[in-house]
């Protein structure tokens, strides 16, 4: 019954998708306008309590009410629900329920979360989800446990432990949401070793892409890696002691930032901000305090985002390295682009430059409206709000709180966007259509 309803409605795995995440924010914001999610039992208004819940399952992060302070431990729940099930995807956990009562999981259900997932083939899908299942709960268990020891030396256990958990599905999932109030996220321990490192690894383990860890678990060598692991760990190593290195250079010298902290506190805080900026959202610098170039060196982050089939954004890191690898093999006069011995085939930088170009022009567009509704605002402010919210990173430089009506629903609808649309775009191309019949003639103009 429910393939016919899929054939009569012409519902692709994309359009699928696109659906379920926004039946899953519809859901998550009925649930957060409640007056039992709001700490003094009265209703947040609809329109914050939808962008709450396009933040939370887009797992981005930004937020126009603090989470600490203004929500509830029901509302606090409800929103750490729509991170776990934003970031892993809504076809990952449609799957476990079907594997937990013993159904077979259809063809049409296998392409569904091979869509979901962003993986080449709908073979082997339901043996990644459980990878991924277990994969999430070793790290997301351990990152708690670590946190959980960490908050107990100034809170008591019981909220050292819901703080542990929270703080780690939260960054493990890419999404950045707090709970220690007043919007200051985690600056208060940009010294601390513990926290630093266990969010940081937490952060770039989600943001690897399952596919990464899948291959760890089956080879556990690199030399026996897919070509698409070892892009993505090189590419993705090289992002984040890159950014660490201009980070640290770039605020050395800045005394709202990190020329106060001792040079071990500047190491971490310049690796935390690196990490961080790729799709994350949390922080431990005040990121208005930032000078304009590092402001945007973490637009240029942003942009990049995490990996793909990840709980992270972004054109993500392939999208990035082939079109660096493309521009290279111009520049060097060769015909093909080749990363560790393989060719890669021109259908791939085709998907890729579309990614790039159609995220490209919806920064763009957005950061113009923004500029209309936000009226008095530094352009460099809009153009990372609107790039944070597409690579649905979470860093503001506190804009958010103060959108208008209108900005709030430009920035929902840009996570929205930005956490299906260079996915969706993908597989749309990845289907193959009729061959023509036909070519045209060839044609050259001046190019550059």
């Amino acid at each position: 019954m429910l393939n016919n309803l899929y054939k009569r409605l012409k519902l692709t795995p994309p359009k699928i998708l696109t659906l379920g995440f926004a039946c899953i924010i519809l859901i998550g914001c009925i649930l957060l306008h409640l007056p039992i999610a709001s700490q003094n039992g009265e209703e947040i208004d609809w329109l914050s309590a939808l962008f709450t819940a396009t933040s939370a399952t887009c797992v981005t992060g930004l937020v126009v009410v603090d989470t600490g302070t203004t929500f509830s431990l029901f509302g606090q729940i409800v929103i750490l629900s729509l991170i776990q099930i934003g970031g892993l995807g809504f076809m990952t956990f449609a799957t476990l329920i079907a594997l937990i009562i013993g159904k077979k999981i259809s063809l049409k259900e296998r392409l569904l979360i091979q869509a979901a997932l962003n993986v080449v083939s709908p073979q082997g899908v339901v043996k990644l989800v459980k990878t991924v299942l277990l994969f999430t709960l070793v790290n997301e268990g351990a990152g708690a446990l670590l946190l959980s020891i960490r908050f107990a030396f100034e809170m008591p256990i019981s909220k050292a432990i819901y703080y542990g958990i929270f703080h780690s599905i939260s960054n493990f999932n890419n999404a950045g949401f707090d709970l220690m109030g007043g919007f200051q996220s985690l600056t208060g321990y940009v010294n601390d070793p513990l926290v630093t490192l266990v969010i940081s690894s937490l952060i770039i383990l989600g943001g690897i892409g399952f596919i990464v860890v899948h291959d760890f678990i089956e080879y556990k060598t690199f030399s026996k890696f897919s070509l698409h692991s070892k892009v993505v760990l090189c590419t993705t190593g090289a992002l984040v002691v890159l950014g660490t290195l201009f980070i640290f250079l770039l605020e050395f010298h800045n005394p709202k930032t990190l020329q106060p902290l001792s040079t071990s506190g500047k190491i971490l805080g310049s690796i935390f901000q690196s990490v961080t900026s790729r799709t994350a959202g949390a922080s431990t610098v005040n990121i208005p305090d930032l000078t304009d170039s590092t402001v945007f060196l973490l637009i240029i982050l942003m942009f990049i985002g995490a990996s793909p089939g990840s709980t992270g954004g972004g054109i993500k890191t392939t999208t990035f390295v082939t079109l660096l690898g493309a521009a290279w093999s111009q520049i060097k006069g060769k015909e093909d682009v080749v990363f560790f011995r393989q060719r890669l085939v021109p259908t791939m930088i085709y998907k890729a430059l579309t990614v790039a170009i159609s995220s490209l022009l919806l920064v763009i567009v957005v950061t113009m409206i923004l500029s209309i509704t936000e009226t008095g605002k530094n352009f460099l402010v809009l153009l990372f709000e609107a790039t944070s919210a597409f690579g649905t990173v979470g860093l503001s430089m506190g804009l958010t709180p103060n959108l208008t009506s209108a900005g709030k629903i430009i920035i929902a609808l840009t996570m929205f966007i930005g956490r299906l649309g260079p996915l969706t775009i993908a597989i749309a191309l990845a289907h193959k259509d009729s061959k023509e019949l036909y070519r045209h003639p060839k044609g050259r103009f001046m190019i550059g």
